[in-house]
């Protein structure tokens, strides 16, 4: 290259070609501004790298290394633009150096074209180390993986087996977080909740909360970390309970930053953040050893300082600054081990270009073995070309980071401080413990019940045995007593599925409970068929019988009794083959409900979940819409029934009134409990309370209302003969049913009163007709004698029927006579029978 072009390249670059040696240009993109402007530091450290590189005899005598760079602005696009700008113009670049992950990722996917070596001091990105995709990549900035086995040391050191992760969208810590999850599982470590956001992340952490997320890894940069912990003290996500594991790279005091984008003040922040764990890769060598460079780390950031002039933490990349300054050194020691393999080959460093592909594999096998003392620490490359590191382990205590310990990961060493201070004095718990707790019956209230059942079984008892015993008496008869005895019975069963009722995981193990479940069913159904289907065979017959026209009544007063207890028979056969196709098509069994957790006051890493047991089959509410919607129609047509027999008397079922109003009780009773257990169905108490009580007390009622009257009058009366004793004695038939006989009386009365004035009505015409046909023959008296005397009898009957209405006038007597069909119960010895023969001529 000739001297005169390269007058301008010297003026740029800012110091005068040594005599004697050859330049070697190095053309590099600094963030100076962007998401990451890690520039602003890293540009003078590389310059000071160039000058003591350059200042050295024992390294490159013979050449000198010289910087072209451009600000990227952490930009891919305008990185391209540079990226073209440094390839198409002189002189040719032996290496490129990029900055950022973006950047580094463009430019090393398109440096193979030029065949040229990529060596990045400040890309993190797990992606870049695909070798197959960047096969000329090193970087001196570890890769952000190499977290990942810190992290995992410090979940074992703790005890932690669960964690959750939010994460920013980028591929960077896409990437770190997918070799987290495969490290972590490897480890029998579970991450249980992922979350990510693109630049709002509310939802995500909203969403930790509701999780209950306790170890949460948080990836992303440090604009965004702003963001997440200004929600994350909105939400309380912070304290004793929670810990987060943060990137290391942020400034000091990135949260006491001012930021537009967030609405919480300093102090919200700083209570958010503090005792969080930042995992952060040596950047700077924690021993006071001397370097390549013969400086130790200190005297380093002592030249570097001076060299900026202001505040470190206000300077952007100033952590990542021995990185860059390595990076030089790396540089600079593998071109003088290519320029040593060249020269065997007869070929010169100078003599590089992008088609010469020999020379980069030269440079390409020194850097990956390189290996020195750096001020950032020992350099060594690994496969991929990362570099390997220690990771600094800090905790923000008090608004301070402070150091806690070291990880080597190619050693699995971890130098540990003991220093690490924790809120509730303690590492807290990975995850809230939870105690699974049975909700039981209140046990004060089922026996409370089960003594009111037990009385109920034993009225039904004494009213069984009490019917059974007197079923000879005719006021027992005459109530049906068998179908009262179904009654007592099917009280009996209702009465004794409440103990089932109560039985829930408190008294029984979970494999019996079906069998209790299978209990309750049918104790109850059949139960309520013989209970409530004979008193509503009762109230049927009754109404079928009393309520058809008058000209049937008599067909229909007979009462078949294999009729009822057919009535009975059906409906428990229906309600027998029902219960029997859902236990063998549907069994019931054991189902358990979960209730939302419950924080103990005392301890706040553990959590109670409530649990209850019900029966209950796969398709339970079709089974139940069949069998309420069977029962609810026979209870709305019982309270009709009922209803519309209440004024009907009838000396064959003599207590159907009292089967009304047991019905009407049952029902409301019935209809009441079944929509109300099945809304309190999640409230053990009292759902217990409502449906056994409802039993109960249906039984009670049913009990007292049909069986106490007839105990009372039995006992008030004396009427203790059989129907046999009681036709034996004389005139002890017309006394043992008065009122019922009465009541006959009553209604045969207004019978016969309807008859009678019929009749009356029917004399009025005939008198009628005798008096018209008295006028008609008082007109046509005969003037010739041969009639005199037919005449004379005329007159004589005339004569005598003239005074009609006083020797015709109708009696009471006289009108029952009429009355044929009376004439059984009232006698003939009154009647006239030449009388009723004219009144009927």
């Amino acid at each position: 290259m000739r001297p005169a072009a390269l007058l301008p390249l010297l003026l740029l670059t800012g110091w005068p070609l040594a005599a004697g040696r050859r330049a070697v240009h190095i053309g590099a993109l600094f963030p100076m501004s962007g998401g990451w402007p890690g520039g602003q530091a890293c540009l003078p450290a590389v310059r000071m790298a160039l000058e003591d590189v350059n200042r050295r005899r024992d390294i490159l005598p013979d050449h000198e290394l010289r910087l072209i760079h451009h600000d990227s602005k952490c930009d891919p696009g305008q990185a391209t633009k540079y990226l073209y700008e440094l390839l198409y113009n002189d002189p040719i670049k032996i290496i490129l150096m990029p900055g950022c992950s973006s950047v580094s990722t463009l430019v090393a996917e398109a440096a193979r074209m030029w065949n040229l070596i990529v060596l990045s001091y400040g890309s993190s990105s797990p992606a870049l180390s695909n070798r197959q995709r960047f096969p000329t990549f090193f970087r001196t900035h570890p890769s952000a993986t190499l977290h990942n086995p810190t992290r995992v040391q410090l979940f074992k050191k703790w005890g932690w087996t669960k964690i959750a992760t939010i994460q920013q969208t980028t591929e960077v810590f896409t990437s770190t977080l997918d070799d987290l999850d495969q490290r972590v599982k490897e480890a029998g470590i579970e991450i249980t909740f992922r979350q990510s956001f693109f630049s709002d992340p509310s939802a995500p952490v909203r969403s930790l909360k509701r999780q209950d997320a306790r170890i949460i890894v948080g990836l992303f940069y440090e604009t965004e970390a702003r963001k997440v912990f200004c929600e994350v003290y909105k939400e309380k996500l912070y304290g004793k309970r929670y810990v987060w594991f943060l990137i290391g790279w942020y400034a000091d005091n990135w949260f006491r930053i001012k930021d537009p984008a967030i609405n919480c003040t300093e102090a919200e922040m700083a209570e958010a953040v503090e005792g969080h764990v930042t995992t952060e890769i040596v950047m700077l060598n924690p021993e006071n050893t001397r370097s390549i460079s013969n400086m130790t780390s200190q005297e380093f950031i002592e030249k570097l300082q001076k060299r900026l002039g202001k505040n470190p933490e206000e300077t952007g990349g100033f952590q990542e600054a021995p990185l860059a300054y390595d990076a030089i050194w790396a540089l600079a020691l593998a071109l003088n081990k290519t320029s040593a393999e060249l020269v065997k080959k007869g070929l010169r460093l100078e003599d590089f270009n992008y088609n010469n592909k020999n020379i980069t594999d030269e440079i390409y096998r020194a850097l990956n073995s390189s290996a020195f003392e750096g001020v950032s620490g020992h350099v060594v490359f690994d496969a991929s070309g990362s570099r390997m590191a220690w990771t600094l382990i800090e905790q923000l205590q008090g608004g301070v980071y402070k150091k806690i310990g070291y990880y080597d990961s190619t050693k699995d060493n971890l130098s540990w401080y003991n220093n690490d201070k924790w809120i509730g004095d303690a590492p807290p718990a990975d995850y809230t413990k939870v105690i699974t707790t049975f909700r039981f019956l209140s046990q004060k209230l089922f026996i409370s019940v089960s003594v009111l059942a037990s009385l109920g079984i034993l009225l039904a008892i004494v009213c069984l045995a009490f019917n059974i015993y007197n079923g000879h008496v005719r006021y027992i008869q005459n109530s049906q007593p068998y179908l009262n005895n179904m009654t007592a019975v099917g009280c009996t069963l209702a009465l004794a599925a409440v103990f089932p009722l109560g039985l829930d995981g408190y008294h029984i193990g979970s494999g019996l409970f079906p069998f209790v479940c299978q209990a309750r069913l049918w104790l109850l159904g059949l139960g309520f068929s013989l209970a409530y289907g004979s008193m509503f065979t009762k109230i049927w017959w009754v109404h079928t019988v009393f309520t058809k026209k008058e000209e049937k009544k008599e067909r229909r007063k007979t009462l078949e009794p294999w009729k009822l207890y057919a009535t009975v028979g059906l409906l428990v056969g229906l309600d027998v083959v029902m219960l029997a196709v859902w236990q063998i098509v549907d069994p019931l069994h054991r189902t358990i409900e979960e209730f939302t957790k419950e924080e103990p006051k005392t301890d706040i890493d553990v959590s109670i979940l409530p649990q209850l047991e019900h029966c209950s089959s796969t398709k339970m509410n079709t089974w139940l819409g069949i069998f309420y919607g069977f029962k609810g129609l026979l209870l709305l047509l019982g309270i009709f029934l009922a209803y519309e027999t209440k004024s009907v008397s009838t000396e064959k079922i003599n207590d159907h009134r009292a089967v009304g109003m047991a019905i009407y009780n049952v029902a409301v009773l019935c209809l009441i409990t079944a929509p109300v257990t099945m809304i309190l169905n999640s409230q053990q108490d009292a759902a217990f309370a409502f449906a056994s009580l409802a039993v109960v007390f249906s039984s009670y009622i049913t009990l007292v209302v049909l069986f106490v009257p007839k105990m009372r009058r039995l006992i008030t009366r004396g009427e203790w003969q059989s129907e046999q004793q009681d036709t034996m004695k004389t005139g002890s038939s017309t006394n043992n049913n008065e009122e019922e006989k009465s009541r006959l009386l009553e209604k045969e009365n207004r019978e016969l009163e309807k008859i009678i004035a019929e009749k009356e009505e029917r004399v009025s015409e005939l008198r009628q007709q005798l008096q018209d046909r008295q006028q008609l023959r008082s007109r046509r008296r005969p003037s010739n004698p041969s009639s005199r005397d037919g005449c004379a009898a005329d007159n004589h009957f005339t004569n005598a029927a003239v005074p009609v209405p006083t020797l015709y006038q109708p009696s009471l007597p006289l009108v029952r006579c009429l009355v044929s069909e009376q004439a059984d119960k009232l006698g003939r010895s009154n009647c006239d029978g030449s009388r009723v023969h004219l009144l009927y001529k």
